[in-house]
């Protein structure tokens, strides 16, 4: 009777890799029911009951494993199915007057992004920290005087250093600081009307007065506001 190590070994007799660094599926099962029938000592056959149970711990994980495989199938197919109706909702929104959380901005190469903001006081300046997707400081932009209400500044897409930054999505944040030196949060809101819609990565995004904004990130819809 041959010698079974205790080590797994592939056929070339390196060690194999297990636990969280390989993953087992029913194949890799069968495959050890086999070879432990191929390996069994014939003058001690396993027991009846014990062959059975081993058989239906099989059929057990094989049917879990199905039923795993079926759930991940069909959330893709419904995370596909709501990408889809939102982007067919995302066109009705033309034309509409939305408000948005305003937290970051695409940048693509050529755009010079807009960052809306409002102030419930007046500012003698506010900073804006411009952000990559992995949390580095792009740059920061400066508005000093600002009275309270609406406003909104310009990026010009360069970093602190005068490059270009690349193409991608860069997040926003704001501090303001009053006359008497003490701070305050802008609120990053933006309300205005719907004007296009761009498709990215499968993904819908609206532009709102000149600003790209997530369908995600909108927090009410109306019809635009009529001027007296």
């Amino acid at each position: 009777m041959g010698f079974i190590s205790p080590i797994p070994v592939d056929s070339n007799g390196q060690q194999r890799q297990t636990g969280s660094m390989q993953t087992l599926g029913k194949d890799d099962f069968l495959q050890l029911l086999v070879a432990k029938l191929q390996y069994q000592d014939p003058l001690k056959p396993m027991d009846d009951e014990n062959f059975i149970a081993q058989l239906a711990q099989f059929s057990t994980l094989e049917q879990m494993s199905n039923i795993s495989d079926g759930i991940e199938s069909s959330n893709q197919w419904d995370f596909l199915q709501m990408q889809s109706l939102n982007n067919v909702m995302a066109s009705g929104l033309i034309g509409k007057e939305v408000t948005a959380d305003f937290s970051g901005v695409y940048m693509d190469g050529t755009n010079q992004p807009t960052i809306s903001f409002t102030l419930t006081k007046p500012a003698s300046e506010i900073q804006f920290e411009i952000r990559d997707e992995a949390g580095d400081l792009v740059t920061t932009l400066t508005a000093e005087d600002v009275d309270l209400g609406a406003g909104s500044i310009k990026w010009d897409g360069k970093d602190s250093l005068g490059n270009l930054a690349p193409e991608g999505y860069y997040t926003i944040s704001a501090s303001a600081t009053e006359a008497s030196g003490a701070t305050f949060t802008p609120s990053l809101k933006l309300t205005g009307m719907v004007s296009t819609i761009t498709y990215r990565d499968g993904a819908a995004f609206v532009m709102v007065d000149g600003t790209e904004v997530s369908l995600g990130d909108i927090r009410s819809v109306g019809q635009p506001s009529e001027e007296d």
